[in-house]
Formats: C-alpha cells, sequence, structure tokens
C-alpha cells in the first residue's frame, strides 16, 4: 500500500463517507415503494458524503481547491491544487440497491492529477494511486492486463440514456466493436471501470461526455498501472471528457477504431 502522509489522509477521508454511504445503503431497499422516496433519500445521501469529504479534506489540507459534483467548484488559496471529488459515483447503481458505486478522490496539482482514490464501500475495495509510487487494490500492486489481440479481450463502456448522450453515435460504437471483441460489458460507474482497467480486470473502456470527477483518480490509477489513458480524439480528456483506456495496444486498437465514429 502507499503509505504517504497524503494518501492517508485520502483513505481516512473516503472510509469516513464511505461507512455513511453503505448504512444509506442499508435503507434504500425499505424505500423501494416510489421512485420520490428512494431518489430524494440518494440525493440527500449524495450531499452528505460530498460535505464529509470536503470538511475531512480541508481539515487536512487548508486552502486547497475542491471541485465536487454536488458543491461545484470552491476555490481555495493554494490555487495549485484542487482535490476532485465524486461522493457517489454510480448513483442509479445506488438507488437500486446495486453494490457498485465508489467514492472518487483525485487531487490535481497545477492541472496534472498527482493522486486518485476510488473507495466501493460495498465490498470494501479500495483502489489508490501516487505519482511515481504505483498502483494498489487494498495491498495488491497493480497492473494492466496485457492481452493483445482485441478479439480476446473484455471492454467496458458507458451508454446513453434519457436526456443524456448520444444514441446514434452510441449504436454506430457498439456496431463497430461487437464483431472484434470478446465482450463488452457497462456496469455504470465510470471511477469502477476505470479501476477495473488498472487492476487488470477489464483489457479496455471507453466513455463519452463524463466530468472531471468522474475520470480524476482513475486517470492516475491506470497510468501507475502500466496503462495508457487518454482522450479519444487526442485533447484534454479531463477537459473533454470523452475517455479511452486499456493498456498500450487496447489503448491503440480502440482509437484507431472509435476516433473516426467521432462526429
Amino acid at each position: 500500500m502507499i503509505n504517504s502522509a497524503l494518501m492517508n489522509v485520502m483513505v481516512k477521508a473516503a472510509r469516513r463517507a464511505g461507512r455513511s454511504l453503505k448504512r444509506d445503503l442499508g435503507e434504500i431497499e425499505n424505500l423501494q415503494v416510489s421512485m420520490k422516496g428512494p431518489a430524494n433519500f440518494v440525493s440527500l445521501a449524495d450531499k452528505r458524503a460530498e460535505e464529509m469529504l470536503y470538511m475531512d479534506l480541508n481539515k487536512a489540507r487548508p486552502g486547497y481547491g475542491f471541485l465536487g459534483e454536488e458543491g461545484g467548484n470552491r476555490d481555495g488559496t493554494d490555487k495549485s491544487h484542487t482535490w476532485i471529488v465524486d461522493p457517489l459515483d454510480g448513483t442509479t447503481n445506488f438507488l437500486h440497491g446495486i453494490p457498485q458505486f465508489a467514492v472518487s478522490i483525485g487531487l490535481a496539482r497545477e492541472g496534472q492529477v498527482i493522486a486518485g482514490l476510488i473507495y466501493n464501500p460495498a465490498n470494501d475495495e479500495l483502489y489508490m494511486a501516487e505519482k511515481g509510487s504505483g498502483a494498489f487494490l487494498n495491498d495488491t500492486r497493480l497492473r494492466v492486463a496485457g492481452r493483445k489481440q482485441l478479439n480476446e479481450c473484455v471492454i467496458a463502456c458507458g451508454l446513453p440514456h434519457i436526456g443524456r448522450g448520444d444514441f446514434e453515435l452510441s449504436r454506430n460504437e457498439m456496431a463497430a466493436l461487437q464483431p472484434k471483441v470478446a465482450g463488452l460489458r457497462r456496469f455504470g460507474a465510470a471511477s469502477l471501470d476505470l479501476a477495473f482497467v488498472a487492476a487488470g480486470r477489464l483489457d479496455g473502456y471507453w466513455e463519452r461526455n463524463l466530468q472531471p470527477w468522474d475520470i480524476a483518480a482513475g486517470l492516475i490509477l491506470i497510468k501507475e498501472a502500466g496503462g495508457t489513458v487518454g482522450d479519444i480524439n487526442g485533447g484534454d480528456v479531463l477537459t473533454t471528457g470523452n475517455v479511452v483506456a486499456g493498456n498500450e495496444f487496447v489503448h491503440g486498437a480502440l482509437t484507431k477504431i472509435l476516433r473516426p465514429l467521432t462526429k
């Protein structure tokens, strides 16, 4: 594991917020009688977790900026450091009691992510990475999968849904990739998809129109696990949110297929 002072701060904050979310997950089953009830409940759980994270991280590193999914951007006096936080990635999974969700914390210095943590409190899996120190799942060092034949690879993706995404583009991407890969998966939590690539559970992953808090921690995880991650069209992935990831071969192969489909 990484036992730096910085990572200890991140782990402590993530675990405290995670305990709150795990308790809330236990209540979801009792709220399935109506959509309004569970949806409102999850919104409160989300906001409560973000405030916990903000309080803990700000106490440990006063002055750092904070960019969160719920509260937006909170400027700090230290203009070179920014926490990039998703308190509950995989909200729809959480709403339905599906234990595939995570707390995601990234730290950017001068615009570059230097540390990341992704924690699933449902199964106590803690992924962490710090620049130059490698990537870990709990006590295990991570490496991306080494497959170099796309037809042997399992690839994860995002799918558009009501009110979000380009349905036609998604169908074209599926049509282009399905005949070439061993399988496609859609798990519903971008941070964990990236963590699974870092852990070698998935060979690759792509998704469009993500937010910085969805991907910041996953970027450093994959890089420190020996993988390649970037923007589908070669831009700044934190800005565009169009991510493609895998080992060097898979990243290149996916990019070659996906890039021409971009409108």
